[in-house]
């Protein structure tokens, strides 16, 4: 077992150790990741973007099929002769039917068809994405109210305190045994605290309207979360491994070189000729019946320079395409390496600001008893109380932190997902939905009835 899986084991276990009891219906982390993927509509839009994508196949296999018209005329003509008292009028209607089908378009409907596919395949890709940053920014809000709700209550147990020292100064100037500057001290170091419960519950209130925004509820009675080292690999290479295969950015801008390939050769396709097969039925007010069918081949010779300068530029596209995917990998790699490193200082920290936490407040029980019998003064125990505080703070800090770094670790490997995570939400598969459309012929309504 890696040191760091050790290290995240001793940390949820001491986590759960200083937990209190909470009652059955308290909210987890993963519960509220599940609302967001259910409720936060950047993923329905997101959604909805793919599903519009998806039609990109259907619009595409059109230049398969046939393309078929009806037409229909009518009209009345009036002619007066030159020197007769006479009119003359002739009526005439026609309708008919035509149709046109491409049977060679020098690949072009092919190529079409499979850059469309890949863009649908990428475009999962980006919905995974979009899906698994969703699921990061809720379990970081998550993390940062539970932090939010820890300060302020530190500081308002720092406040009583403090207002317990205020009162003890008071009473020992008042039988003569203090000073008027402790009394001063102890009402400055309390107006500071009342000061910073403010700032602290303005803090909590920003974050309770964040976690309103992804989540999609207030949060209430949040269980303490502790970093997801269940799901999370034994070594930084094996994560690095992980992300390299599996991430979604590196697999969307595959997809993305894969259809601007099949692009430069739908492109170089209007340089090759073309067949067409046409044919129409038409019946006028005459009784007379006329149909024809024929085909015609056409064949470019030259066309202004467009259809090179379109194919360089296809080409150009595509070089750019497999740059990027690259940049990809490199992005992916960075940020799996960065977040290991938060991870494992972020651990460490926690042990630190927990003995820190223990000392301190070992310290500030020693102080108070030797100012008693005069070894202390009223301001060595508010800066001794004003360490306690710190430590305190810190520590909800550092839990905070490696718990946030934990699941941005996830989402860095391309594994934040629901499946991974066994969220109790029922897993959206935009794969139904492409199944649904890629073939249809026609038809006005959406798979779910708009």
């Amino acid at each position: 077992m890696s040191s760091l899986r050790k290290s995240l084991y001793l940390t949820a276990a001491l986590v759960a150790v200083s937990l209190v009891p909470v009652s059955a219906n308290a909210e987890t982390i993963l519960g509220a990741m599940a609302k967001a993927y259910e409720n936060n509509p950047d993923i329905n839009a997101a959604r909805a973007g793919l599903r519009a994508t998806d039609e990109g196949v259907a619009i595409a296999k059109s230049g398969y099929r046939p393309v078929i018209t009806a037409t229909a005329s009518a009209s009345r003509t009036q002619t007066e002769p030159g020197g007769l008292d006479l009119k003359v009028q002739t009526n005439a209607a026609s309708a008919g039917v035509s149709f046109t089908q491409s049977l060679f378009d020098g690949f072009q409907t092919r190529n079409n068809v499979r850059a469309a596919k890949s863009n649908v395949f990428g475009g999962q890709q980006d919905l995974l994405n979009t899906e698994m940053t969703i699921l990061a920014s809720a379990a970081q809000i998550y993390a940062n109210v539970v932090r939010d709700d820890q300060i302020v209550r530190v500081r308002q147990q720092n406040l009583q305190f403090l207002r317990e020292q205020r009162n003890a100064a008071q009473a020992r100037f008042d039988v003569g045994e203090g000073t008027r500057t402790d009394i001063a001290l102890a009402q400055a170091q309390l107006e500071s605290a009342r000061a910073a419960l403010l700032s602290a519950q303005a803090q909590y209130k920003s974050s309770v309207a964040v976690y309103k925004q992804i989540i999609g509820t207030l949060p209430k009675n949040l269980n303490r979360p502790v970093p997801a080292h269940k799901v999370l690999p034994s070594s930084v290479t094996n994560a690095v491994q992980i992300g390299l295969r599996e991430h979604p950015t590196i697999l969307s801008a595959q997809y993305t070189v894969d259809a601007a390939g099949f692009n430069v050769k739908s492109v170089e396709g209007t340089m090759l000729p073309g067949v067409s097969l046409s044919g129409s039925v038409t019946h006028s007010s005459g009784g007379t019946n006329v149909s024809s069918i024929g085909a015609s081949l056409t064949v470019p010779i030259y066309q202004g320079g467009l259809a090179s300068a379109q194919v360089r530029q296809a080409k150009e596209t595509l070089g750019q395409a497999r740059i990027l995917v690259d940049s990809a990998r490199r992005q992916v790699e960075q940020n799996i390496v960065t977040d290991w490193a938060t991870l494992e200082a972020s651990i460490a920290s926690i042990t630190a600001n927990q003995a820190q936490v223990r000392a301190a407040q070992l310290a500030l029980k020693g102080v108070v008893e030797e100012r008693k019998v005069g070894q202390s003064t009223t301001l060595d125990v508010l800066e001794t109380q004003s360490n306690v505080l710190s430590a305190q703070e810190d520590l909800a800090q550092s839990q905070r932190d490696a718990v946030v770094a934990s699941y941005s670790l996830l989402n860095s490997m391309g594994r934040l997902t629901v499946k991974r995570l066994s969220l109790k939400v029922a897993q959206y598969r935009p794969q139904q939905h492409y199944n649904a459309v890629k073939d249809k012929w026609i038809g006005l309504r959406t798979p779910d009835g708009r």
